[in-house]
C-alpha cells in the first residue's frame, strides 16, 4: 500500500499536465501512485496520461467516458485510490521539490492526523511568485494535532482541497465526495475541517499554484458563478444534520457573505446586469440560514441585507479615496524626491571629507566590504565609516560603521561627500562620481560563471540586465580587488574599464587564516553540529533557468547511507529539512559555515574557491553540468581541473564519501594544485595591504605567504573511517569522465 495517493483530474490542460505530472514522478518520497483522470478532455490529455502510465508504474490511468467536472473526475480518482493519503492536484498546478517528503516527515511527527494543512504559493505567468499572505496560520507551533475548535482560523485560509492531505481511512469512513458544480471546493472543504478529530499543519510551500493570464474557470465572467448559492446550501445542510457541529454556523456564516462579497466584486466574475438579482439571492440565502446575534463587517451586512446599490456607491467611494490617495502620495513623494536632489546637487559642491568613507554590500552583510571596512577602522582610525543598510537588513549590518538608510538626506551627503566608497556590487544608479573620490569594487568571489558582457549571449542568466547601465558603472570604478590571475583577466575582460585591478588577494577571505581552533568550536556549537560529527556544508549555485531552486542531492538519502556520523549544513536557496539536515540558508556569515565544517559540497557555485584556503576536502556534483553551461556558461573545466573528487550521480556521491576518497591522497593533491592556482594571494593580509595602499599611500606592502607555507585551522570532525556505508560495487570515478 503506498503512503500518497496523488489524485490529478485533467481537462484541457495540455500545455500543463506534463509539467504537474513531473512534479509529483520527480518527488523525493517514491512510496506514492498517481491516478491521473482524463476527464474526457477533447485535447492530448488522454495521450499524455497514457503515455506516462506506459513509462511508470506508479501512473494509474483513468479514462471517463463523459465531461463529468473536476469534483466527480476527483471522485472517479479517489475510487482507485490505495494510498493512506489522498493528495488532490489540479493539472495546471504543481508540487514543489520535496513536497511530498515533507509532508510525510510532518505526518509521522504529529501521529498521521485525519488531516494536514500545508502551504501554497501562486506563481504568475511573468515568473513572479507571491507565497499565501495567510502563511501565518499554519505555524507549526503549539500542541499537534489539534482540533479545528482549537485553530478554528484554520477555516480563513483559502477553502480549497489541493492544499491539504486526507487519511483515507477517514474519508471513506465519513463518506465523504466531491460535488458537481465550479465551486466543489466549498462543499467539501468545510466539512472536512469541521469533522475531523485530529488536524495538524505544515509552514511549508508544497504547491505551486499557477496563475494563468486567460483561462481560469473562475476568472472567468459567466452565470456559472451563482453555483456558489447551491454549494453553500450543501455545507449549512450538512450541518443541519449534525448537531454537533452548529458551533460553526456563525463563522459559516461570515465565510460565505465574504465569499459572496468577493465574487460580487470582482469585474471578471458576474456578467452585466446579474449583479442585482446575485445580491437578491444571497438575501434570500442568509435569510434561509440565519444565525442570530452575529456581528458582521460592514461589507458582510451589505451582502446580508441585498443593498445592491450601497454596495456599488461605497466601492465606489472607497475607488475615488484610494485614487486620491495615491494621487496626493505621489505629489507628495514627487516633492520629496525633488527636494533630496536639490539637496544631493548642493552636497555636490561642497568639499570632500577626506576622512569620510561609505560601505554596501549586494546581500547587505559581510563579505569583502564588511572585512575591509574593519580594516579601515584597525589601520586607518582617522577614517569614519558609514554602511548603507538597506530597509529589513538592519540586524545583518556589521556592528562597527555608523547605518546609513538608501534615500535619505544623510545617505546622499555621505555619497556626495566621503571621498572612500566600497562595494562589492554598485551604489545608487543616480550617484555621481566627483573628482577626487576612490571607489574600490569588490565584485563578488573568483568568477566560475560567466558574467559581465560575457552574458550578452547568456540571456536566461542575464535576466534583463542593462549592460549600458553595467558599463557606466565600471567608468566609477578606482580599484578592482582580485584573488588570482584567471579573476584579473576575467574582469578586464568582461568589465573594460580604466581602473587599477589590485592583485592583493580577497579581504573576505582573511578570517579563514587566522580563525583559532576555538573559533570553530563556537562556530559548530551556534549551528548545533553534534560532537564527533563530520558537518558537509553544501552551498549550489543559483541555477537562474529554474523558477524554484531546489537540492540536486537527495540529502536524506545520501546520509541514510553514510551513517549518523556525518551531518550536512545546507545552505541553498530553499529551506531543506531532514535528519542530520541542519538548513544554514539564512546564516548571515559565509566565512563562519565554511570554518564550522569538515568538508565542501558543491556544484559550479564559486565558493569552491574561498573554501579552498581551509586546505579541507571539497566534492563537486554535477548532475546537470551540461544544462547548467548552456544557461550560464563557465569559464574552467572542473572536469579538467577539479578541486577535489567530481561526480554526477547521488550513488557516486555516497561512494565518494563511504570509502574515503574525499579525504584521500588524491584528493589532497588535487586540491592543493588548485589552490596554488586560485589562492596565490590569500594569506590573511588582504584587506591590509588594500588599506595601506589605497588610504594611506604605502607601495611597501606586506609580502605574500605562498601557499604551502600556510597553515589554517584544522577541522573539527572526528576522523571517520571508510565503513560508514558498503563499499562500491564499480569502478568510482575521481574526475567526472568525458
Amino acid at each position: 500500500m503506498p503512503r500518497f495517493s496523488v489524485i490529478v483530474p485533467a481537462y484541457k490542460v495540455q500545455a500543463y499536465l506534463s509539467e504537474c505530472l513531473d512534479s509529483v514522478l520527480s518527488q523525493s518520497c517514491p512510496d506514492l501512485e498517481l491516478i491521473a483522470v482524463d476527464d474526457c478532455s477533447p485535447d492530448a490529455c488522454g495521450a499524455i496520461i497514457d503515455e506516462y502510465a506506459a513509462r511508470d508504474a506508479r501512473v494509474k490511468p483513468v479514462h471517463l467516458a463523459a465531461n463529468q467536472g473536476l469534483g466527480p473526475a476527483r471522485n472517479a480518482g479517489m475510487a482507485e485510490a490505495a494510498g493512506d493519503y489522498l493528495v488532490f492536484l489540479d493539472s495546471d498546478d504543481t508540487l514543489t521539490p520535496g513536497a511530498l517528503r515533507a509532508v510525510g516527515d510532518r505526518l509521522e511527527e504529529t501521529g498521521d492526523p485525519d488531516v494536514l494543512v500545508f502551504d501554497y504559493a501562486r506563481t504568475y505567468w511573468d515568473g513572479r511568485t507571491v507565497r499565501n499572505q495567510l502563511a501565518g496560520r499554519l505555524t507549526e507551533q503549539g500542541p499537534a494535532p489539534f482540533r479545528l475548535v482549537d485553530r478554528p482560523e484554520l477555516l480563513g485560509v483559502l477553502m480549497v482541497a489541493w492544499n491539504k492531505a486526507y487519511r483515507r481511512e477517514f474519508v471513506a469512513r465519513h463518506g465523504f465526495r466531491f460535488p458537481p458544480g465550479h465551486y466543489e471546493d466549498t462543499p467539501w472543504t468545510f466539512p472536512v475541517l469541521m469533522t475531523a478529530q485530529s488536524l495538524a499543519t505544515l509552514d511549508r510551500v508544497c504547491v505551486h499554484y499557477r496563475q494563468r493570464r486567460r483561462g481560469s474557470i473562475l476568472g472567468t465572467t459567466s452565470r456559472k458563478h451563482f453555483d456558489l448559492f447551491e454549494q453553500y446550501d450543501r455545507v449549512f445542510a450538512y450541518v443541519d444534520e449534525r448537531p454537533g457541529l452548529a458551533r460553526w454556523k456563525p463563522e459559516l456564516l461570515r465565510r460565505m457573505l465574504d465569499h459572496h462579497a468577493v465574487v460580487f466584486s470582482r469585474p471578471d466574475r458576474l456578467p452585466r446586469g446579474s449583479h442585482g438579482e446575485y445580491l437578491r439571492r444571497a438575501r434570500a440565502q442568509c435569510r434561509r440560514h440565519r444565525v442570530q446575534g452575529v456581528r458582521l463587517k460592514p461589507r458582510q451586512a451589505l451582502v446580508r441585507f441585498g443593498l445592491h446599490r450601497t454596495f456599488r456607491a461605497l466601492r465606489l467611494a472607497a475607488a475615488v479615496r484610494r485614487r486620491a490617495g495615491r494621487a496626493g502620495a505621489g505629489w507628495v513623494r514627487g516633492l520629496r524626491t525633488a527636494v533630496l536632489r536639490l539637496h544631493y546637487r548642493v552636497q555636490l559642491c561642497l568639499p570632500l571629507r577626506a576622512d569620510r568613507a561609505v560601505f554596501t554590500a549586494h546581500e547587505g552583510h559581510g563579505g569583502d566590504p564588511a572585512a575591509l571596512e574593519a580594516a579601515f577602522r584597525a589601520l586607518a582610525p582617522q577614517v569614519r565609516t558609514a554602511w548603507l543598510v538597506r530597509p529589513g537588513q538592519e540586524r545583518a549590518a556589521p556592528p562597527g560603521p555608523r547605518p546609513l538608510t538608501p534615500g535619505t538626506a544623510a545617505c546622499w551627503t555621505a555619497l556626495a561627500r566621503s571621498r572612500y566608497l566600497v562595494s562589492d556590487a554598485g551604489f545608487d544608479a543616480r550617484m555621481r562620481k566627483r573628482p577626487g573620490q576612490v571607489f574600490v569594487q569588490t565584485r563578488q568571489g573568483t568568477p566560475l560563471a560567466h558574467t559581465g558582457l560575457d552574458l550578452l549571449e547568456r540571456p536566461a542568466a542575464a535576466r534583463g540586465t542593462d549592460f549600458a547601465e553595467l558599463l557606466r558603472g565600471v567608468d566609477q570604478w578606482d580599484h578592482v580587488l582580485s584573488g588570482n590571475r584567471h579573476t584579473t583577466l576575467t574582469w578586464e575582460r568582461t568589465h573594460p574599464g580604466s581602473y587599477t585591478t589590485l592583485e592583493y588577494g580577497l579581504p573576505r577571505n582573511d578570517v579563514l587564516q587566522r580563525a583559532t581552533a576555538a573559533d570553530v568550536a563556537r562556530l559548530r556549537a551556534s549551528l548545533g553540529v553534534p560532537e564527533g560529527t563530520v558537518a558537509i556544508l553544501y552551498a549550489p549555485a543559483h541555477r537562474a533557468h529554474l523558477r524554484t531552486q531546489r537540492p540536486l542531492p537527495d540529502l536524506e538519502r545520501v546520509l541514510r547511507r553514510l551513517g549518523p556520523r556525518f551531518v550536512v549544513l545546507a545552505r541553498t536557496h530553499l529551506p531543506v529539512r531532514g535528519s542530520g539536515i541542519i538548513d544554514v540558508s539564512g546564516h548571515p556569515d559565509p566565512a563562519g559555515l565554511c570554518l564550522a565544517s569538515d568538508a565542501l559540497l558543491t556544484d559550479h557555485a564559486p565558493v569552491m574557491f574561498d573554501y579552498a584556503n581551509l586546505d579541507r576536502p571539497i566534492v563537486v556534483q554535477t548532475p546537470d553540468r551540461e544544462v547548467y553551461e548552456a544557461v550560464h556558461g563557465t569559464y574552467l573545466d572542473l572536469r579538467a581541473f577539479p578541486p577535489g573528487p567530481v561526480v554526477r550521480s547521488d550513488d557516486e556521491l555516497i561512494d565518494v564519501f563511504a570509502t574515503g576518497l574525499w579525504r584521500d591522497a588524491r584528493s589532497a593533491g588535487l586540491r592543493a594544485a588548485f589552490r596554488e592556482r586560485f589562492c596565490p594571494w590569500d594569506d590573511g593580509r588582504a584587506a591590509e595591504r588594500v588599506v595601506r595602499r589605497v588610504v594611506l599611500g604605502e607601495t611597501d606592502l606586506p609580502p605574500v605567504v605562498p601557499p604551502g607555507e600556510r597553515t589554517a585551522v584544522p577541522a573539527a570532525g572526528a576522523p571517520v573511517p571508510p565503513v560508514t556505508a558498503p563499499q562500491p560495487s564499480r569502478p568510482l570515478p575521481v574526475t567526472e569522465s568525458h
